[in-house]
């Protein structure tokens, strides 16, 4: 017989958690493991709500395991630690991500590259090393071992840069692994929504010349105003792009929707670079003679590994980067869901959890 939330492990634990394919969200009783020997536990003070969230929440991608309580985003502080910890102790400000597991041995792992590995465990949704669900930042306290904890910089806020910990390590390293990081790199972004913004932010940090290009006329004077972007093109409008044409060295789209990428291949210089962080439902629709012609480049990324990401929240709290969020408490995370199905945030919301989430 199968083991309850609340009895397959020793720790009780509180948290939100998704029961079916409404998505809805409900306070739930769960249960966590001891401390190992490498493990940190901390108490919960922030988490992100990524769109993965919602995603999982409603099984959009066919693979949910319910209950699910997400949440990869997650912000807080040390309250314990295993025998053989060594980077942490108690008191300590911490921050884990999309990874709570990999192989560590795996070619992949060995480069610093966890998130390529073939058994990563994300930190929710998926079965844990023990075989037991993991289960995400909606929730009172985690636990990690410690080299999938992440040291938050003194001088980084905790709330606004929760966010970070998905959008910021997924705009960051395809900046760096594509070489778009230097000064004067004429670098474009595609779509100002969650991810969009952090890209404009660590790519200005970067040095580089930041154009933005968006469907919604109405953002440009957030882009150019609030986020500091050099220009703005409205991707609907022809004469707009073909006066960008051949002007970029590398773009960034990070929109999810269904939309043309041929036409954001005409704004590449040759030996340009289009990097893909949305995922659209449909198969992207691609002309060969758009990258022969200008040995152009259609790549995709996704986050980054665990030294990456360290250096990521290293480099954002010496350059005051955070995420534009809307605090929320947790239990406004149903009409948050709703908001976030239409966009309607600017940019994440970030959920309260230590002020707002109580035992039931």
């Amino acid at each position: 017989m199968a083991k309850s939330l609340e009895s397959e492990h020793p720790i009780k634990a509180y948290g939100y958690a998704a029961h079916d394919t409404t998505g809805t969200f409900s306070p739930v009783t769960f249960s966590r493991r001891v401390t190992g020997e490498k493990d940190v536990r901390f108490k919960v003070l922030y988490c992100g709500v990524c769109h993965s969230d919602l995603h999982y929440a409603k099984n959009e991608w066919g693979v949910t395991t319910y209950p699910v309580i997400p949440g990869h985003e997650i912000v807080g502080v040390v309250t314990e630690v295993g025998s053989k910890v060594e980077k942490f102790k108690v008191g300590d400000k911490v921050g884990v991500g999309c990874l709570v597991g990999s192989c560590r041995s795996c070619e992949s792992c060995s480069s610093d590259c966890e998130q390529f590995c073939p058994t990563q465990t994300l930190t929710y949704g998926v079965p844990n090393f023990d075989g037991t669900q993991a289960y995400g930042g909606y929730s009172d306290h985690m636990i990690s071992d410690e080299h999938f904890v992440l040291r938050w910089p003194e001088n980084l806020p905790l709330d606004s840069g929760a966010p970070l910990l998905c959008a910021g390590i997924t705009t960051y390293s395809p900046l760096r692994y594509f070489g778009l990081d230097k000064p004067g790199m004429k670098v474009g972004v595609v779509g100002l929504g969650g991810l969009g913004h952090v890209a404009v932010k660590m790519a200005k940090a970067f040095g580089a010349d930041v154009t933005v290009f968006s469907t919604t006329a109405a953002k440009k004077q957030e882009a150019i105003e609030g986020l500091k972007a050099d220009h703005f093109i409205n991707s609907r409008d022809e004469e707009e792009m073909k006066a960008a044409a051949s002007t970029l060295d590398g773009i960034i789209d990070t929109v999810s929707g269904n939309h043309p990428i041929v036409p954001l291949l005409g704004a590449l210089k040759p030996n340009g670079k289009l990097v893909l962080l949305g995922a659209p439902e449909k198969p992207v629709e691609l002309a060969a003679f758009a990258l022969i012609l200008g040995r152009k480049i259609v790549a995709g990324s996704a986050i980054g590994g665990l030294k990456e990401t360290q250096e990521m929240l290293d480099f954002s709290a010496k350059h005051g980067i955070t995420a534009d969020i809307e605090l929320i408490p947790i239990d406004y995370v149903n009409t948050a869901m709703d908001r976030l199905l239409k966009s309607d945030v600017r940019y994440r919301f970030v959920i309260d959890v230590a002020n707002s989430l109580k035992a039931e």
